[in-house]
């Protein structure tokens, strides 16, 4: 079966903070240019280093292309701000704009959801004028993310005519298609990033028009032994048998022996939360498997290999 997330114009990759978001969304950004597609990756999560997979320096407001056909920007409020007022409202603006963002954020801690409109505006917008093929959110962290998507339609309950409503009624119909939007989840095979997640695909579904389109089950252990490999270890491990491997060799053998079984053991608690995780999510939406990657550092290297793997995943 294929999931067509980049065949969507707009797709959030969220998750608890360590999940591996940020790569997973730089993976999904290299696998779509690799099919053709012009891509922006939009980091708004502080926290990521988006611009650090792709081996590059510190990004900003206006994009920059990092791998061909991948272009990535960092979100900034005032310059979205400013953005807007240029091209939404046709406000000329020059310079600073100091006293307006005062107001603003005046506003924005009187008005819930105005600031995140600025940012969800944005991504809409880019969506809207088809600048790109697919544009790719770094979204906040899960327990965040959900007041960012639910802001148009917040704003659209406070407001019931007039120019900000009609902002936000395009951009609602942007979010609440699934032809056209998409939120992807990442999350470990651990219990507290599947409780997390447990949590999110609920309250998505309660609290926002957005569909949860997968959820990408990052750093998954492969399975290494068959249960007869393992009887075969667990017969080693008799001090008896240490004693032959020991002399065999000219060492000691317990390490080695321990690690096998600490393989085998996080595999199988890991797989009793994938299991629990797949039994609490909708099963209409696909669990995608990305391997855990057994490196140092994660570079532009890690990033492909990883796009590879989630090609695979997609069916492609």
């Amino acid at each position: 079966m294929t999931v067509d997330l980049v065949d969507r114009r707009l797709v959030f990759v969220t998750g608890k903070g360590g999940t591996g978001k940020t790569i997973v969304a730089s993976a999904l950004a290299l696998f779509a240019a690799g099919r053709g597609k012009r891509v922006l990756v939009c980091e708004v999560d502080g926290k990521g280093d988006v611009a650090g997979f792709f081996e590059a320096g510190p990004t900003g407001f206006a994009e920059r292309e990092l791998a061909p056909g991948v272009f990535v920007m960092t979100m900034d409020t005032e310059a979205s701000l400013r953005e807007y007022l240029k091209l939404q409202l046709k406000v000329p603006v020059v310079g600073r704009i100091g006293p307006v963002a005062k107001a603003f954020d005046f506003v924005a801690t009187a008005a819930p959801g105005v600031r995140e409109i600025l940012t969800v505006g944005k991504l809409c917008y880019e969506v809207r004028e088809r600048h790109y093929d697919l544009v790719v959110v770094d979204a906040p962290a899960s327990g965040h993310v959900v007041g960012q998507l639910a802001a148009p339609q917040a704003i659209n309950e406070l407001v019931r005519v007039g120019l900000i409503r009609s902002q936000t009624d395009w951009m609602l119909e942007i979010l609440s298609d699934p032809d056209q939007t998409a939120l992807v989840a990442v999350c470990t095979p651990e219990e507290m990033p599947v409780n997390e997640t447990l949590e999110l695909a609920a309250r998505v579904r309660d609290e926002t028009t957005v569909s949860l389109a997968a959820v990408v089950v990052n750093r998954v252990l492969p399975e290494l032994f068959s249960q007869r490999e393992e009887a075969v270890f667990e017969e080693l491990r008799t001090p008896a048998a240490v004693g032959v491997l020991d002399g065999g060799v000219g060492g000691d053998v317990t390490p080695v022996l321990e690690a096998a079984r600490l393989a085998v053991t996080m595999r199988r608690s890991r797989a009793v939360h994938l299991a629990r995780l797949r039994e609490g999510i909708d099963p209409t939406v696909p669990l995608l498997y990305l391997p855990f990657m057994f490196t140092r550092s994660l570079g532009l290297r890690a990033a492909r290999l990883l796009a590879q793997a989630l090609g695979e995943e997609l069916g492609y």
